[in-house]
């Protein structure tokens, strides 16, 4: 894959990447020593297929993005430090020595599905623009976005014509939300959602009697119990008790509040950050150059 040397200084790629949701590194170099291209406090952000800025070149610029790309592909996400002598590791004439931390971030934590762009699906994509979840909305009208919400981050907008080639585009983990304005799109996507493993979880709108319906009707197409249990409907019941108010942003406030539980994962990492006495000593000591 070929570098796109961007012309965007770190800091403004910084603030696009995580708007939109692209997963990505920050290195800055924290300590040097001896002759180095740079001084501490340089900074580049690399990405799959860019890096934006630069930490002086040659080659131990090329190990940091080496680095920092085996992380992201890795999905090893957080801090972690890189030492480079560049007259040893990095084979550079200068001969000094560096300290590289990155910080890798992975941009969307969480897809979520919206199937819908009713007056509910409007709430929530409203609600959830400044959540990190990569949203993909769907709905079968012509004109149904009117173009309101092409400029929120992290959102895309497609047309909805069949449920199964819809679905089985949809990321490994997704949370989906079935909304339309029409039961026989809304039973031909939670159908098809369950047919699908990998999909995180399930939500169909709707009162008791529609999922009493929709649940008939599954089993009598040989639907599983297993497969019928992981749709969850009504949506937004995180309290024991019915809410009263039925108003599209009382419904989409219910319905984020129960995803933001849904999508709270513990974080498969241990590492909280850099060991406080590694970092006491790396920021106190420096190692001796030779000649």
């Amino acid at each position: 894959m070929s570098d796109t040397l961007a012309s965007d200084s770190w800091h403004a790629a910084l603030h696009r990447l995580q708007r939109d949701g692209t997963p990505h590194v920050l290195a800055t170099q924290v300590t040097s020593a001896g002759s180095t291209p740079r001084e501490p406090g340089a900074r580049m952000v690399i990405t799959a297929d860019a890096i934006f800025d630069t930490l002086g070149g040659g080659t131990f610029e090329w190990q940091t993005i080496a680095a920092a790309r085996s992380r992201l592909a890795e999905q090893r996400y957080g801090l972690s430090l890189e030492a480079f002598s560049l007259g040893g590791r990095s084979g550079q004439c200068c001969g000094g020595f560096v300290n590289i931390l990155l910080e890798a971030f992975p941009g969307a934590e969480s897809h979520l599905a919206i199937f819908g762009a009713g007056h509910v699906g409007q709430e929530i994509v409203k609600l959830s623009a400044p959540l990190p979840w990569q949203l993909h909305w769907y709905d079968s009208r012509r004109d149904a976005f009117a173009g309101h919400y092409q400029q929120q981050p992290r959102l895309s907008c497609y047309p909805h014509q069949d449920a199964q080639q819809s679905v089985a585009a949809l990321p490994e983990d997704t949370h989906a939300l079935v909304l339309t304005h029409n039961h026989d799109e809304d039973y031909a996507l939670v159908a098809a959602l369950i047919e699908r493993d990998d999909v995180a979880s399930i939500g169909l709108i709707g009162s008791d009697s529609k999922w009493a319906s929709f649940e008939g009707r599954l089993k009598r197409d040989g639907y599983s119990s297993e497969q019928i249990l992981r749709v969850r409907s009504p949506i937004g019941h995180v309290h024991a008790t019915k809410l009263s108010n039925k108003t599209p942003y009382a419904i989409a406030l219910t319905v984020v509040t129960e995803l933001l539980w849904l999508t709270d994962t513990p974080s498969s990492q241990e590492n909280r950050g850099l060991d406080s006495q590694a970092l006491r000593t790396l920021m106190t000591d420096s190692p001796t150059i030779t000649s």
